[in-house]
This record gives structure tokens, C-alpha cells and sequence, in this order.
């Protein structure tokens, strides 16, 4: 009862501080609107991207264009998401050298649904709407021979996806704790993870597939249940049950990151400002 009690109280703190900022936000219409925009046109240049590639080429590392995009929306999809709920927690070694973390610890809400509320942009919608156009159009082009265990796949991985991506923010977190700041670490795993997964596995070496599946498994946000969608065989070769524990692997992903954030808060020392 204890633990839900703690969870209740985070998710509604959650939801004061984000509702606050998303009105202080709106105060400004226009600017909310035009920002909104902008963010939807940058995020959306990546995937151009690989449109102006595939009008020089017919596949990438063997795979079309309907499955690039497949991985593209998945991939942008699941981590718009955590983006959008946890995104503010990069600035966390900001607030330690100014010396404004401290006055989370003291203040009587959860101090991870403080860090990651701070600051909630609703402009960040505009990545989620843009991989979510790119994800359907995708399923709709894509040669898949659908059935129903490959139909509920799609919604498990984007919700698979954003968790465990949220738990790459919550770890980075955890790691700016202990070494003051490294900001750009978290960003390499958090917006390098996405646009690594962008690309097919095939494309990459060994090691590396090797890496983003076994160490951070970043490959069971699309790579290894997407390979099961399409029939393609994942590049080092995993039985096909594998494809479904996504759920799983984002399980344990947010259990080691809530207990790397427990063991970093423990360890902190204020800056004394």
C-alpha cells in the first residue's frame, strides 16, 4: 500500500507541475502555435532524409522504403513519447550547479516527478504526430501477412518503445547525479538511440547489433519485433519468441533505472549555493 501511496502521489505531482506549464504555454497562442510547427517540420527533416537517400537507392542494407519508414515510426513514435513525459530531464545537471535541485529534495512531492514535469513543452507533440503519420503509412505500404498476434505487436512495441526509452532518460538522470552534469552522455543513448534505430540492423556491425540488444536493449523498441513483423531474419539471430518480450525488457529496464535513480538521489551532495 505503501509503494502505490508513493506512486499515487508522484503521478498527480506529475500532473500539477506539467498542467501548470502547459498553461503558462498556452498564454501566448501564437508563439505556441508557431513553435508547435517548427518542431514539427525539424523532427520530420530526418526522415526526409531517408526519402532523398531511397531516390538513389531501391533498399537499404536489403530493406525497401515501407520498411525503413516502419522502423523510422516506431522508433520516433516510442520516443516522442517518453520526450514528451520525460524529456525535461536532461537539464537535471543544470539545476545541480545553480543549486535549484536542492529545492526539489525539500519540497513535499517526489522529487523524479518534479524533474521530469519541469518545464512540459506540449510543442513536443509535434515529433509524436510526425512519427505516428510516418508509422501509418508504413503499416498501410508495407507486405506483411497480417495476423493477430502481429496486429496487437504494433501497439506493444510503440508502448514497449516509449518505456523503455523513458527509462534511458531516468538512468541518464541518475548518471548526471553522480558525475555533475554529462548531459551529452544522456542525450548520445537517448536522441543517438533513436536515430540508431531509424536504420535497419543489417546495416550495422555485429558488435554493435550485439550491443543495442544484450547491453542496452534498445533493438526491442522495433529491430527485433519489427524483424518478426516482416518475415526477415534479425542479423545475429534470435528465436522467434523473442519478437514479443519487448513488454519484459522495458519491465526491467524501468525497475534498473528506478534503482539507479533511488542510488543516485542517496549519493547526492548539495552544491551548498
Amino acid at each position: 500500500m505503501g509503494e502505490r501511496s508513493v506512486v499515487a502521489e508522484g503521478l498527480r505531482a506529475y500532473w500539477l507541475i506539467a498542467g501548470m506549464w502547459v498553461r503558462a504555454g498556452m498564454t501566448y497562442r501564437a508563439s505556441f502555435v508557431a513553435t508547435m510547427v517548427g518542431n514539427l517540420v525539424m523532427t520530420g527533416m530526418d526522415f526526409v532524409g531517408i526519402l532523398l537517400m531511397f531516390s538513389q537507392v531501391d533498399s537499404l542494407g536489403g530493406w525497401s522504403l515501407p520498411e525503413v519508414a516502419l522502423l523510422y515510426g516506431l522508433s520516433v513514435t516510442s520516443f516522442g513519447i517518453a520526450d514528451l513525459v520525460l524529456g525535461s530531464m536532461d537539464v537535471l545537471g543544470a539545476r545541480m550547479r545553480d543549486g535549484s535541485f536542492d529545492t526539489l529534495l525539500v519540497r513535499p512531492a517526489p522529487v523524479l516527478a518534479q524533474v521530469g514535469a519541469d518545464r512540459f513543452a506540449v510543442r513536443r507533440l509535434g515529433r509524436v504526430v510526425q512519427g505516428t503519420v510516418v508509422l501509418g503509412w508504413a503499416l498501410a505500404s508495407v507486405d506483411v501477412d497480417w495476423s493477430v498476434p502481429k496486429v496487437l505487436l504494433v501497439p506493444v512495441m510503440v508502448l514497449s518503445g516509449a518505456a523503455i526509452f523513458s527509462a534511458v532518460f531516468v538512468a541518464g538522470a541518475a548518471f548526471q547525479i553522480f558525475a555533475q552534469d554529462a548531459a551529452e552522455v544522456q542525450n548520445a543513448f537517448t536522441y543517438g538511440g533513436t536515430t540508431l534505430l531509424q536504420y535497419p540492423p543489417s546495416v550495422f556491425g555485429k558488435d554493435l547489433v550485439r550491443g543495442a540488444t544484450f547491453v542496452l536493449p534498445l533493438a526491442f523498441v522495433n529491430w527485433v519485433p519489427a524483424a518478426y513483423l516482416l518475415g526477415r531474419p534479425y542479423p545475429i539471430g534470435l528465436p522467434s519468441w523473442a519478437a514479443f518480450v519487448s513488454p519484459l525488457v522495458a519491465v526491467v529496464c524501468c525497475a534498473l533505472a528506478g534503482l539507479a535513480w533511488r542510488t543516485g538521489l542517496r549519493s547526492y551532495r548539495s552544491t551548498g549555493s
